[in-house]
């Protein structure tokens, strides 16, 4: 049975194709189909670039005979002319503050480390006397050349900031030793003095070297001391003065001290009746 089945198939298929090729021979197809085979594809040509001769130096390829340089050859370009910043010259002084300084150059001093210690000790014992007459809180600060000639940015201590002064900025009042107020502006972010002080500092001729008390005499006024470095300094101060002072200010101390443990005996004895 599958074998009848298998030649049916077979044979119905052949019928098939045969039917089929009668219809293209009628349309004409095959004939379409072999002229289109016999046509050959046309053939990609070839684009040949032409490579440019790179421009060479004709005179390095003929050599001279004559030892004589060769004429420049001139050249036909348009030029430019660019007005460029004439660059600034250089003071003759070495530090580059020197452009920024608020007086003149012969104004300028220079204090030694001998000089600088000799002011803050004189400052120290100054602070010494003028805290045994009040109580108002003060410090000594020496001054450098950013503080008096250029910036003019004044760097309080910063214990005696977070003591006693503000933490926002507010505007303080300096008084000098004549009763003169200055006002200045405190900046207590950066805990320092800014405008203000370099009126102060330009009004009474502040040096590199000189040491200032500053005594805080209300919340917002501080009544500053001015001790010359140039001034207090003498080369021919003898060992004996200085000797004086170091008493002097032991003495101070020792006071300073005596009052401190009598203070305290009347607190415990106070302390001791009331239980």
């Amino acid at each position: 049975m599958d074998k009848k089945n298998i030649n049916t198939y077979e044979e119905a298929r052949k019928q098939r194709l045969e039917d089929n090729n009668k219809r293209f021979q009628d349309l004409g197809i095959l004939k379409i189909a072999k002229s289109l085979s016999n046509l050959k594809t046309p053939e990609k040509k070839s684009v040949q670039r032409v490579q440019k001769s790179r421009s060479e130096n004709i005179y390095a390829k003929q050599p001279r005979r004559s030892c004589r340089e060769r004429n420049p050859v001139p050249s036909y370009c348009e030029e430019l002319d660019i007005a460029l910043p004439q660059v600034r010259k250089r003071s003759k002084i070495s530090s580059s503050w020197a452009s920024y300084i608020a007086r003149p150059l012969d104004e300028i001093k220079t204090a030694s480390y001998e000089e600088r210690q000799k002011a803050i000790k004189c400052a120290d014992s100054l602070q010494i006397k003028l805290s045994s007459s009040s109580n108002d809180p003060s410090f000594v600060k020496s001054m450098v050349r950013s503080h008096v000639y250029s910036c003019f940015w004044l760097g309080l201590p910063s214990r005696f900031c977070e003591t006693y002064l503000p933490k926002d900025t507010v505007d303080i009042v300096l008084e000098d030793e004549k009763g003169e107020e200055y006002n200045a502006v405190y900046i207590g972010k950066r805990a320092g003095l800014s405008g203000g002080w370099r009126g102060f500092a330009l009004e009474h001729k502040l040096d590199d070297g000189d040491a200032l008390i500053f005594q805080l005499v209300q919340p917002q006024r501080f009544k500053v001391y001015i001790v010359r470095a140039f001034d207090c300094w003498n080369g021919d101060e003898t060992p004996e003065a200085e000797t004086k002072e170091e008493e002097e200010e032991e003495e101070l101390v020792v006071i300073k001290s005596n009052e401190k443990a009598e203070v305290t005996r009347r607190t415990s004895t106070r302390k001791k009746n009331n239980n």
